[in-house]
């Protein structure tokens, strides 16, 4: 099997960013307030941040499924308006569809951009292969674990091989083996293609883990409370990586942002 190759990463840019929901009552929802934000190509972000703090609103305005109230975001030097070609998504649940097989479920983006199934299918097969599902192409999502669908569903982003893969707590349903399985899986994953990713989580462990870069956002309305960098080596293995003090260091830093707006606890009280 060949090495695939490494994708051009995309830039993105948030600039004064403020999303309002409207609703039927005089209350609307203030979800985010005035982000900006660069994210530098081939870099793999994740952004923590307590229920209600304008998360999954960060994702959806990238992705383009949501307009933003104010502001602008750039994907590379294009503003978004609607849904980028260079952007693959996958959201918490795997939404394949159960009437379609395995491979089918993989070559659906290919099929409504229009483009020849034929020339993706040899990739589809690879991305499979790589996930540990090679040989399950004709199976239908009925038959597969809840592990293995959200595999497929990181294949259909990826079949494009997209220059920004947002990925919106993609494990949270998971039991804890296979998500670990799964980080250590997308972690390979985005180290042999070189795209940008960012990952949506509640799991502080989880985004450092992960990730270069750790956006901590505030209670809604949403605003970056923190920006951590996060220099560990790599590749990152649970266990091991828990060992390091930087580890230690980074997950306190960000636990302390949370303790001084009262979203955790600093202690037990007596």
């Amino acid at each position: 099997m060949s090495e695939p190759a490494r994708v051009n990463g995309a830039e993105v840019t948030f600039d004064e960013v403020t999303k309002i929901y409207e609703t039927a009552s005089s209350e609307d929802v203030h979800a985010l307030d005035r982000v900006t934000l660069r994210i530098e190509p081939g870099s793999f972000v994740a952004c923590v941040g307590p229920s209600g703090c304008g998360k999954s609103t960060l994702l959806s305005l990238l992705a383009g499924l949501t307009e933003v109230t104010e502001g602008d975001i750039y994907i590379d030097d294009t503003v978004v308006t609607k849904p980028h070609p260079k952007v693959g998504v996958v959201f918490q649940q795997d939404l394949l569809l159960y009437w379609r097989t395995i491979l089918d479920n993989v070559l659906l983006p290919v099929e409504i951009k229009g483009l020849s199934r034929g020339k993706y299918v040899p990739r589809a097969m690879e991305l499979l292969d790589q996930v540990g599902l090679g040989g399950f192409e004709t199976k239908y999502p009925s038959e597969l674990s809840g592990g293995m669908r959200q595999r497929v569903a990181i294949c259909r982003a990826l079949i494009q091989e997209p220059g920004l893969l947002l990925m919106d707590e993609p494990f949270g349903a998971l039991d804890a083996l296979t998500r670990e399985q799964m980080l250590m899986d997308l972690q390979s994953m985005w180290m042999r293609l070189g795209n940008t990713v960012l990952f949506i989580t509640h799991d502080i462990d989880e985004a450092v883990l992960l990730a270069d870069r750790v956006l901590v956002m505030s209670p809604r309305p949403g605003r970056i409370d923190l920006d951590l960098m996060i220099d560990l080596p790599r590749p990152r293995y649970p266990g091991e990586v828990h060992e390091l003090s930087g580890f230690v260091k980074s997950v306190r830093e960000i636990r302390q942002v949370f303790e001084a707006k009262g979203i955790l606890r600093a202690r037990v009280e007596e």
